[in-house]
């Protein structure tokens, strides 16, 4: 795929509204790693290139293993995810694909066993803003390496 536009070169106000978002959950409280897997997750479901590339080389720079990287797609079949993390990809995954089924209230239960209720709006927050930047880099053409070409 080839970049068909340079988002933040054809409007940087639409740039910089994202990086309000990304802030936001920054300066959440939210743990930076959950956020990570977060990311890749919803770019993997998504099918975003970009996405999946940074934020899996984002994971191994701050040290995450390879095997939690590789196996996060079939998260729910191996035994690397703590009950915490396992609630979150659950809600994640629920809130990317919400048109299939919503929120079921088992999913929010498992996830209010871990937060409450603010941390559950940041981990919506955190969600929605990478399927946001999913939503631009697929529409926009982005793929790993793009901008350096």
């Amino acid at each position: 795929m080839s970049l068909r536009i340079n988002h933040y070169q054809a409007n940087s106000a639409a740039y910089e509204a994202m990086m309000a978002l990304e802030a936001f959950v920054k300066k959440s409280g939210l743990d930076r790693d959950l956020y990570e897997l977060i990311k890749l997750r919803v770019s993997q479901i998504n099918g975003c290139s970009f996405c999946i590339d940074k934020h899996g080389k984002d994971m191994l720079k701050n040290g995450e293993s390879i095997d939690r990287i590789l196996l996060l797609t079939v998260w729910r079949e191996v035994d690397l995810y703590s009950d915490k993390e396992k609630a979150v990809l659950e809600l994640t995954e629920h809130l990317t694909n919400i048109s299939e089924a919503g929120v079921p209230d088992h999913v929010y239960s498992q996830v209010r066993a871990h937060f409450d209720e603010k941390q559950y709006i940041d981990l919506i927050m955190a969600v929605n803003t990478i399927n946001c930047w999913n939503r631009l880099g697929i529409a926009t053409g982005m793929s790993p390496g793009c901008f350096v070409r």
